[in-house]
């Protein structure tokens, strides 16, 4: 296999502590994003994974999860927030003017 990852280099970039909230919601977005997928997949809840049956322990909403798998949804939220950041955007919300105009 030829495939070589090449992620977006983000080891710079350290996030603003303000950005946690939206990190928890991105991280509840990709499980809901996930779970939609699944369920239309013909997926359903099972208390152990079974491919055949299209059974899956994780097909409940992101607050029953175990701190485990949100950490997994919150890695992959906080490293979208990385790239964008990385890339050059700014994330500000919309009730806050920018730093430097204010």
């Amino acid at each position: 296999m030829g495939y070589r990852p090449n992620p977006i280099d983000t080891t710079g970039v350290v996030l603003p502590p303000d950005l946690k909230c939206l990190c928890e919601r991105l991280a509840e977005h990709a499980h809901d994003v996930w779970a939609e997928v699944r369920l239309a997949q013909g997926w359903s809840f099972g208390n152990d994974r079974n491919d055949t049956l299209k059974e899956h322990p994780s097909l409940v909403p992101y607050a029953q999860l175990s701190e485990t798998e949100k950490d997994l949804d919150r890695a992959t939220a906080m490293e979208t927030l990385r790239a964008v950041i990385s890339l050059g955007y700014q994330i500000l919300p919309l009730n806050k003017p920018p730093r430097d105009i204010a």
